[in-house]
């Protein structure tokens, strides 16, 4: 998989990395070329007293090293573009994924896992990417180029090479097989400690009105501990790379010169040719530590690849039509025929056997008991599910066939969860309008019941909302949330237990502007007060998964028994005990 995600998302670059390889050969070379020539200083300048000789060398090797400097910070320069490049596509194309995905993929990945591999995970790629581009490219050419430069100075050490080598080369492949179970360990926990911090940061306010804040404490500390533990372990491994490549690199410096100097005793040998040769294998060993360095980071890059991997190669529930419907003959009419939901891995549908019509026009309630179905009934509309099976028709077309953003365009809904974002409320509001004009923001504020509170913030529109709408209550949030789907005019509003927050009087009123601003518009609504849908012109009510009963409140009354034990339960819950 990391590969794949290199090979694909690296060939738009393909000029740079031509760059990158050109720059690094040249600047390699640069650098092989240094020892040799110090060599000749020392053999055929210090030793003959030859000072012209040494000034016209030493003017060259000042020349080489400039050119090998600029050569190398350009290589940095293009090795580093490209990887924040290559990072930046990555992170968009899982964005551009996610965002396609249904809430059945949503909600089997999970969103601290999602962040993670959109961050983390793609981190990791990206540093491997630069740090093959900066090292990985340099180390063969310097490696190959240092065993050549090493014989043509004395093959009598070249021994000394053919142990070295292969000696550091298998013990830092030791070190990096100990490391990839733990990496991949890594990522896993630090899923973990983010979903717990995301739990935590989100329940707060149950937390210290349950006085949890010791438990969750300890329930994070334990994570951290789990994750600092794998951390370590990984950390004493990469601890004991680098005294190894050490030791191999001394031993081998120690061996040269006691071999060297037995040379250069017996005349076999010039000191300068010596000093190169160790030079020389000094950058062979050291090639292998920056190819090391650089392959320590592939098993930790290669899990994060996979879980990236995961993501792109997981295509969404919901499929949208290769050429969707745009043209329609009714207006705003929603009809379900023989539907069933079964959410996966479940043995029972969550919704069987429904039957039912919402027209322009009328109000549709839908009332049941907790679990009953009614929030994933009303997700089937816009399709953040789709039907196990059966058919959901909206204008008269199957929901399957029209094009998602026409479907969308048509729809304005308000879930159970009323979501604001970080910004302004004219802001959130242009999300149901992105061209809503001031006029139309109080119009909808004020058919909402908001344009009283808004009003008295001192920005008006322009106040601040924090993530989530966490500065406003939930009453608050409902109705801006109410007010941002009225904005937008749709054929049909889905309103799911979107009153559950306001208060008698407030929810009177709202339902009481939105009769006058609906009357051509189809309005479905979940509800589980009795007093928010008794005037509905038609109430479905859902027991365990199935239609019970359809009709108005009367007929219910007298037909229902369901819709009964409904209605008497809640108002034997308003009488004061």
């Amino acid at each position: 998989m990391l590969i794949r995600l290199l090979r694909k998302y690296l060939a738009p670059y393909k000029r740079w990395i031509t760059i990158i390889v050109a720059l690094q050969f040249v600047a390699t070379v640069a650098s092989l070329l240094l020892p040799s020539l110090n060599a000749d200083i020392i053999d055929k300048g210090v030793v003959t007293g030859d000072t012209d000789y040494i000034v016209r060398i030493g003017s060259i090797m000042l020349a080489v090293s400039a050119f090998q400097v600029v050569a190398s910070i350009s290589a940095v320069y293009f090795g580093a573009k490209t990887a924040m490049a290559f990072g930046r596509d990555l992170r968009s194309s899982i964005f551009r994924k996610v965002a396609s995905f249904s809430a059945r993929e949503m909600s089997y990945f999970g969103a601290p896992s999602l962040i993670t591999r959109n961050t983390n995970d793609v981190q990791q790629v990206q540093m491997l990417a630069m740090m093959t581009f900066t090292l990985m490219v340099m180390a063969p050419i310097m490696m190959v180029g240092g065993i050549v430069m090493a014989l043509r100075e004395d093959v009598g050490l070249s021994w000394l090479v053919a142990v070295a080598v292969p000696l550091l080369a298998g013990s830092l492949a030791l070190v990096i097989s100990r490391m990839i179970p733990a990496y991949r360990l890594m990522q896993i926990r630090i899923d973990t400690i983010n979903r717990v911090l995301r739990e935590q940061l989100a329940g707060i306010r149950v937390l210290r009105a349950f006085v949890r804040e010791p438990y969750e404490t300890k329930r994070f500390e334990r994570a951290n501990q789990e994750l600092t533990d794998v951390s370590l372990t990984v950390g004493r491994w990469m601890a004991a790379m680098f005294p190894i490549v050490m030791l191999i690199l001394n031993l081998a410096s120690v061996a040269v010169l006691w071999f060297g100097g037995h040379r250069i005793d017996t005349g076999s040998m010039e000191i300068g040719a010596l000093t190169a040769y160790l030079t020389y294998l000094v950058q062979i060993l050291m090639s292998i530590m920056m190819a090391t360095f650089t392959l320590v980071m592939v098993p930790r890059a290669a899990v994060s690849a996979d879980r990236i991997g995961e993501i792109l190669h997981t295509d969404s529930s919901v499929v949208p039509p290769e050429t969707g419907i745009t043209d329609v003959n009714r207006h705003g009419e929603v009809r379900f025929v023989d539907v069933e939901f079964t959410y996966p891995g479940a043995s029972d549908p969550v919704l069987r056997d429904i039957n039912l019509t919402a027209r322009a026009g009328q109000t549709t309630a839908i009332i049941g008991s907790t679990g009953a179905g009614k929030t994933t009934l009303v997700s089937l509309i816009p399709r953040l599910f789709d039907a196990t099976s059966g058919t959901v028709l909206v204008n008269g077309v199957n929901v399957r066939e029209l094009d998602p953003d026409f479907l969308w365009s048509r729809i304005g809904l308000v879930p159970q969860n009323p979501y604001l974002f970080t910004g302004t409320v004219a802001s959130n509001l242009r999300y149901g309008k992105p061209d809503a004009t001031e006029a139309e923001m109080w119009r909808a504020l004020e058919i909402a019941q908001a344009r009283d509170f808004v009003e008295e913030m001192p920005e008006g529109l322009d106040a601040p909302i924090a993530q989530g709408g966490t500065n406003v209550s939930g009453g608050q949030r409902q109705r801006l949330s109410i007010a941002r789907a009225l904005i937008r005019s749709p054929e049909i509003y889905l309103f799911d237990d979107s009153f559950s927050a306001l208060d008698l009087g407030t929810d009177a009123r709202l339902r009481s502007a939105l009769a006058a601003v609906t009357t051509e518009s189809t309005v479905i609504i979940v509800a589980q007060r009795i007093s928010t849908i008794k005037n509905a012109d038609q109430i479905v009510v859902l027991d365990d998964g199935a239609v019970v009963g359809i009709g108005t409140h009367s007929e219910l009354l007298e037909s229902c028994q369901t819709y009964v034990e409904i209605v008497e339960s809640q108002q034997m819950a308003e009488v004061p005990g």
